[in-house]
């Protein structure tokens, strides 16, 4: 339980007291402000008060911000795609519209449900309760290889290697427009949008680094099939970075065309093909391939006629 004091400035007078502290508290959203103005956990000089009293100049706000709940994570038998396992790391196939890990709005039916279930107990710890065994992870409609963790030592290892960039992941995307150039490195930072926090966006102010290196496989006029090699791993990256010089991804809802315009597609057109890294107890090179998905090879050959 976190408690938080503020003393009313002269041009805060009048404003409501739920406005004020969506202020003075950024990142939690009114609505939350108001239940606990409901639950009596934010006072004004020590009493409390309706979520449209009006703050005054010296006003005394008190707020109790109560610890997160951490909901039960249960195991769920969910068939697995796998590609490889052992007893350090399980390699997978995730499908499309499948998220990685349990997040608000998101507690069954994610890949560490279903690994819980498959795993039992062997998963590793680093991650806490909402993501054991994820060391990496892609975006809900985008498929392809991941790899979950068996133990602290494994992750640690794969942790390491993404860290240094030295674990090779390669992505399949079809893009929007003709890609002239055979290949090409976009090597521009990634942070929030400056504006729309649900965002990402090339952050030249507050970005970190991120390097994609693409290569052309195929043109199909309107549309590009092109390989992704990532240096880094940023949220979005290569959205971000395709979407940047003109070329966003196919079916993208938040960094390209419209859904309509998208041949009614759910979500993007990317798929994590290949992933290779050094095996945390052997320390031999290993690498992974996951066959394109049914959805993506039905649209290269509608293209292709």
């Amino acid at each position: 339980m976190k408690k938080i004091s503020f003393e009313a400035a002269v041009e805060d007078a009048d404003s409501r007291i739920d406005r004020y502290l969506a202020q003075q508290l950024p990142d939690q959203s009114r609505s939350f402000l108001q239940k606990l103005i409901r639950q009596e956990m934010i006072t004004v000089n020590g009493r409390p008060v309706k979520a449209n009293y009006r703050v005054q100049a010296e006003d005394q706000v008190h707020v109790t911000v109560p610890d997160p709940q951490i909901p039960d994570i249960l195991p769920e038998n969910i068939p697995l795609d796998i590609l490889y396992e052992d007893a350090d790391v399980l390699v997978i196939n995730k499908p499309k519209g499948m998220v990685v890990h349990p997040a608000a709005g998101h507690y069954s039916n994610t890949v560490v449900n279903a690994v819980m279930y498959h795993c039992r107990d062997n998963l590793s710890g680093i991650n806490g309760v909402m993501r054991p065994g994820i060391v990496h992870r892609i975006d809900m409609d985008t498929t392809g290889a991941i790899v979950i963790c068996k133990n602290d030592a494994a992750h640690q290892s794969l942790a390491l290697q993404l860290k240094e960039h030295s674990i090779t992941r390669s992505y399949r995307a079809i893009v929007w427009n003709n890609l002239k150039e055979d290949e090409g490195t976009i090597d521009r930072p990634i942070g929030r949008h400056p504006t729309d926090r649900k965002k990402m966006a090339i952050n030249e102010k507050n970005g970190k680094r991120a390097i994609t290196h693409y290569r052309v496989l195929e043109r199909f006029g309107r549309f590009t099939y092109i390989e992704c090699r990532l240096e880094t791993g940023r949220t979005h990256q290569i959205r971000v970075h395709m979407a940047s010089i003109g070329h966003p991804l196919l079916g993208d809802p938040v960094y390209g065309p419209s859904a309509k315009q998208s041949l009614r597609l759910q979500g993007q057109c990317l798929h994590a093909m290949t992933l290779g890294f050094l095996h945390p107890s052997t320390g031999k090179y290993m690498e992974f391939e996951a066959p394109l998905p049914e959805y993506f090879t039905q649209l290269l050959e509608n293209f292709r006629k």
